[in-house]
């Protein structure tokens, strides 16, 4: 039996982004560790989604209060808005919403940087000098997308509860510290678990997948468009895969 090439090419890929996966977790505890370069990038990828990051927080929470707010006051049920909220922000919309942007932002910067390195044969000078490529330019991006998505989850989702606070504010008077004890009233350690755990692969995910994208560009500067651009498709495919998963297996494990 033949496969259609659109299903062979997607096999391919998928098979080419679980080798470099493999690759990644042979490479990460081996010496030499390369701190100093993960620091930075830690820093600039946490510095280059922030206000992204915030000001979609910001509008996110805000207009999900003003869509909320008619049919909750339809059935009398306004005073729970806070709660209504603070569960669909931490659970499932904060962890997602963020999770796409940051692909958007830095899986193409990604993919677009290290295409660009392979296309103009950076990489191949760097294996001739004797440093580890891989090691240098896949192993620090990886582990500072894993490391710093969920910090920023953490940020965003405070600042959309924040934008839910506004929004409660513009119909009537409530003070910050009655709503976060409403809106934290509604939440558990169980609520926070799963959703801070899901980043992680959703990081490690769009870091993965952008070094995968750049260091198999070819075909020239058009070649470096095309990575920058499959490794945000890509990526966001996999965070609504790995979110469906996540959401299964919390469930199977009676967190839901």
């Amino acid at each position: 039996m033949t496969l259609n090439k659109p299903w062979a090419d997607f096999l391919d890929e998928l098979g080419g982004i679980a080798r470099f996966a493999t690759r990644f977790f042979a490479q990460v505890f081996r010496p030499r560790y390369e701190g100093a370069e993960l620091l930075r990038q830690c820093f600039l990828i946490g510095n280059l989604s922030l206000p992204l990051v915030g000001l979609t927080s910001f509008i996110m929470g805000l207009v999900l209060t003003m869509q909320l707010r008619p049919s909750m006051v339809e059935y009398g049920v306004e005073s729970q808005i806070p709660a209504m909220v603070a569960i669909a922000v931490v659970r499932e919309i904060g962890p997602v919403i963020i999770a796409l942007i940051f692909a958007g932002k830095i899986g193409s910067s990604i993919g677009a940087e290290l295409g660009s390195m392979k296309v103009t044969e950076q990489i191949d000078a760097m294996e001739v000098s004797g440093t580890n490529p891989f090691k240098y330019l896949v192993v620090t991006r990886v582990l500072a997308t894993t490391l710093m998505l969920p910090v920023l989850v953490l940020i965003g989702d405070s600042i959309m509860l924040f934008g839910s606070f506004i929004g409660v504010n513009i119909y009537t008077v409530t003070s910050f510290p009655l709503y976060i004890s409403q809106a934290m009233d509604s939440l558990t350690f169980q609520e926070f678990l799963p959703a801070i755990l899901k980043t992680f692969f959703f990081g490690f995910a769009v870091g993965i997948i952008g070094c995968y994208k750049g260091f198999h560009t070819s075909r020239g500067t058009e070649g470096v468009g095309r990575a920058a651009n499959s490794a945000v498709v890509v990526s966001s495919v996999w965070i609504f895969i790995l979110d469906l998963l996540a959401v299964q297996i919390t469930d199977l494990l009676g967190y839901n």
